[in-house]
C-alpha cells in the first residue's frame, strides 16, 4: 500500500520514495530551474533500503513519485542461519527476514532487533 504520492520537488533528503516496485531513501537531490518556457528538473541520488543499490536519475519535477509505508516494528532473534528467524514482539509470529553480514555478526540468540516493514518486504535494521 503506498502511503502518499508527492511531486518530484517535494521529495527531500532521507524521503523513502518507489522506483521500479523497489524502495529507496533519497541521499541527494538538486533541482534546477531552466529558462522561461522549461520546466524545473530534478537529479535524485538515492540508495536502495533493501539492496543498497545507488540509483541516479533525473525527472521533472512536475513528476509523481511514490512513498511507500515503512512500517518499523521489534523482534527477538530465535536463530541465525542465512536468514534471521525472529518473533515479532507485538503479534508473536515467527518471521524469516534477510539480514546483512555486518547486522548478522553482532546478532546472537534471544537479542532483539529492529525490522521494517517495506511494502511486505522485511528486513533487519539494527540491534536494539
Amino acid at each position: 500500500m503506498v502511503l502518499k504520492i508527492i511531486n518530484a520537488t517535494e521529495a527531500k533528503v532521507g524521503t523513502n520514495i518507489l522506483l521500479e516496485g523497489e524502495p529507496y531513501t533519497v541521499k541527494k537531490m538538486d533541482v534546477s530551474k531552466t529558462g522561461k518556457h522549461g520546466h524545473s528538473k530534478c537529479r535524485i541520488e538515492a540508495v536502495g533500503i533493501i539492496n543498497n543499490n545507488k540509483k541516479v536519475f533525473v525527472v521533472p519535477g512536475h513528476d509523481r513519485l511514490e512513498v511507500p509505508m515503512v512500517d518499523k516494528r521489534k523482534g527477538q532473534v530465535l536463530s541465525i542461519a542465512n536468514e534471521v528467524s525472529l518473533m515479532d514482539a507485538e503479534s508473536f509470529e515467527t518471521l524469516d527476514v534477510p539480514c546483512s553480514e555486518e547486522i548478522k555478526s553482532e546478532l546472537e540468540a534471544n537479542s532483539n532487533v529492529e525490522y521494517w516493514d517495506i511494502e511486505g518486504a522485511k528486513i533487519v535494521k539494527r540491534k536494539l
